[in-house]
């Protein structure tokens, strides 16, 4: 095999590579990427906290809201990986810049959207947007970032971006929302993409086109699009029909046997969509599977955590924002924490580390009740959860990506984001009805209304933080076991452990 990649252990090692063009302005694109990658992820979560405005503005009723959330997460995961292999064949700097100009495009027109079908239509063209984008800008960061100190650092700062985006997302969704209007909460895209735009064209070089042939894996590409959309679809549907439908259960059914043909289809054809190599060696699969149970937790504790802050604290919509701050700060500082540990240590201690903080913290938050105060109930958990994604996602962003080819740097990143969105798309679905199950089961014998009503509630969102907390543990195990200790060093295409 080839040992062109040096450990990421051996910092030294990388001066025996060709100087990147990128190299004298790198900080300068981390900080482009940066503003990319926290509009697509603050995209997830901003819309959350104006859809009761949109509705009463736009007219549409409650079975239809969901679908301002689904729109972005059907065209985000379901063309993740075909915009990761567009950003290998075509170039990372075409795919980053035609996702920013359509993310500032599809922006403004749900902003300025009057009427429900227009602005699904705008957060359906807003995911595939961030489907070109988030696998280019997070390759970038693969090809650029050699140095194993200043990759570290680099993938702190892009971890830090992506763990604290939905937090931001939701005090910035408040501000706009109480003081100018929902529509705000599309608009400030806009600027954003603009400047991110603008930085991409003046700093980012044209690069050789990948050694490789330029097809694409057309039946790949059809059945894992029509696969995810089938399975997101599917779980979508479950919260309003309920798991026992034959919607539910048929759109779930068809989407994992797609998959599974297109495990099959991938083994086989000769330009593979998702090279079955990058997701065979352990670290990176390890690292997937964190990932994905981080996008479930995120989910989680911003969507109930909103509800909860917000009708049964009563907290304004900025406030409720403000609130999730400490657990901002709990992602930024432990990511820049235990970014460096990769290269000394490898993933497998932060990010079972980070599972097990995580988990305490929902544990604290399922104790939650009609009383609990901020500083004494919710706080403690906020740092506690904070800290634990932290210590999860800068390693798994991290080691998901090391050491791949860099012909496959593009399709490795949108496997990274596909785990988080598609992670949070089930986990969301499977706890929402354990939330409403918890709620219904807890009234079945009770005057459903008034302090009912409102116990009930705080049942339906502790008893959502109890199997995210269940989920983590279960991460930790299964994480624990996969990963391998010790600081990873390239060996050809793959990691691996050195002992």
């Amino acid at each position: 095999m080839s040992s062109a990649h040096p450990p990421i252990n051996d910092p030294d090692a990388t001066s025996v590579a060709a100087p990147s063009p990128h190299h004298a302005a790198r900080w300068l694109i981390l900080a482009t990427i940066g503003l990319a990658q926290l509009m697509v992820v603050l995209d997830s979560s901003i819309v959350n906290i104006a859809l009761p405005n949109a509705q009463s503005d736009l007219s549409f009723d409650n079975e239809n809201r969901q679908w301002i959330v689904t729109a972005y997460a059907l065209g985000f995961g379901s063309l993740l990986l075909l915009g990761g292999r567009l950003s290998d064949i075509i170039g990372r700097k075409p795919m980053f810049v035609a996702g920013l100009l359509g993310f500032a495009i599809s922006s403004g027109l749900g902003g300025a959207a009057t009427s429900f079908e227009l602005l699904v239509a705008a957060r359906g063209a807003q995911g595939v947007s961030a489907a070109l984008l988030a696998p280019a800008a997070l390759s970038l960061l693969t090809v650029i970032f050699v140095d194993a100190k200043e990759r570290a650092t680099a993938f702190a700062v892009f971890a830090a971006v992506s763990g604290a985006g939905g937090a931001v997302g939701v005090i910035l969704g408040g501000a706009l929302t109480e003081y100018l209007s929902w529509r705000w909460c599309m608009y400030v895209n806009v600027p954003i993409a603009v400047v991110a735009l603008l930085g991409a064209l003046a700093l980012l070089k044209k690069e050789p086109r990948a050694e490789r042939s330029g097809r694409i894996d057309t039946p790949g590409t059809i059945v894992v699009v029509a696969g995810l959309v089938a399975l997101v679809y599917g779980l979508a549907e479950a919260e309003a029909d309920g798991w026992g439908s034959a919607t539910t259960l048929g759109f779930i059914a068809l989407g994992v046997a797609l998959l599974m043909a297109f495990v099959v289809i991938e083994s086989r054809v000769s330009h593979p969509l998702l090279p079955l190599r990058v997701v065979r060696d352990r670290t990176r699969g390890g690292s997937f599977i964190a990932v994905a149970f981080v996008g479930i937790g995120f989910f989680s504790v911003f969507l109930f955590m909103t509800f909860y802050l917000s009708t049964i604290s009563g907290f304004a919509p900025l406030k409720t924002g403000l609130a999730f701050l400490p657990l901002i700060a709990g992602v930024s500082v432990a990511a820049g924490i235990s970014s460096p540990l990769v290269g000394k240590v490898g993933p497998k201690l932060p990010i079972a580390t980070g599972f097990v903080l995580a988990a305490a913290g929902m544990f604290l938050l399922s104790r939650l009740g009609l009383d609990s105060g901020y500083a004494t109930h919710v706080l403690p958990a906020f740092v506690l959860v904070g800290a634990g994604f932290g210590f999860v996602i800068a390693p798994g962003f991290s080691a998901a990506t090391y050491g791949v080819d860099p012909d496959d740097a593009g399709v490795a990143s949108a496997m990274v984001n596909t785990a988080q969105q598609i992670g949070g798309s089930i986990g969301i679905a499977v706890l929402s009805a354990l939330a409403s199950s918890a709620a219904t089961d807890f009234l079945a014998d009770k005057d459903p209304s008034g302090a009912n009503a409102a116990l009930a509630a705080v049942e339906s969102y502790t008893t959502a933080f109890w199997w995210t907390g269940a989920m983590f543990v279960a991460a930790a195990i299964v994480c624990g076991a996969l990963l391998r200790h010790g600081a990873i060093e390239t060996d050809g295409d793959a990691p691996r452990a050195m002992h």
